[in-house]
């Protein structure tokens, strides 16, 4: 099986290949990366037809090389995913945080949603059944150590900002740069973590048969 990652940030890459060396080493994976997207996203502000037309040109051409399936990485760009998902249906096209919210629906009622980009906390709330409730909270400054490729302190940030979420049933990982950071969490928190690299990993498999 051939799948296709798609990435807005270069940090993302690293745990998701760790994620299917560790759950799926027989897939073969092509990395499509376009570290503008996200600034781009960052400058605009919100989402627009031009940046759907933009994910919609990196759907055609992971299609084009004879993709299985497409995984982005991406957690601000819900909608654009969406579009490529129509576009090519049936084909599993995923975007970064779905089967992990489907996880965090199944176990649990109050879930602490920690970001480290301030986009994804206005963009993936809306993602989650309505009867979830939703904490948000942003590790300020963990991304900007990451760029710095700092991730000591990225990841004492991250720790940092999920103590706040300690009455929450689980916390989920809203980036997958923030994986790394998962058992750090749990053990400063006490709560169950989910990271979106190895829900999205478990979620291909399964839809492509794969045992």
């Amino acid at each position: 099986m051939r799948i296709t990652l798609v990435h807005a940030l270069k940090h993302s890459i690293v745990p998701i290949e760790a994620s299917f060396m560790k759950l799926w080493p027989e897939a073969r994976l092509m990395n499509l990366m376009d570290d503008s997207l996200s600034a781009d996203l960052a400058r605009d502000g919100g989402l627009s037809d031009a940046m759907t037309e933009r994910f919609l040109g990196l759907g055609r051409y992971a299609v084009g090389t004879g993709s299985d399936a497409i995984l982005f990485t991406c957690s601000a760009f819900g909608p654009c995913i969406e579009a490529v998902a129509r576009a090519h249906a049936p084909m599993p096209v995923l975007k970064p945080n779905e089967a992990m919210i489907e996880q965090a629906a199944a176990k649990g009622k109050r879930i602490g949603l920690l970001s480290s980009f301030p986009p994804t906390l206005a963009s993936m709330p809306r993602e989650f059944p309505p009867s979830i409730q939703i904490v948000p909270k942003l590790a300020e400054g963990a991304m900007a150590a990451l760029d710095r490729g700092d991730r000591a302190t990225h990841d004492r940030l991250v720790v940092e900002a999920s103590k706040e979420l300690r009455d929450c049933d689980l916390i989920a990982l809203a980036q997958y740069s923030m994986a790394p950071a998962a058992e750090q969490v749990a053990a400063a928190t006490g709560r169950p973590v989910l990271t979106t690299p190895d829900s999205a990993v478990m979620k291909l498999k399964e839809m492509l048969g794969v045992r």
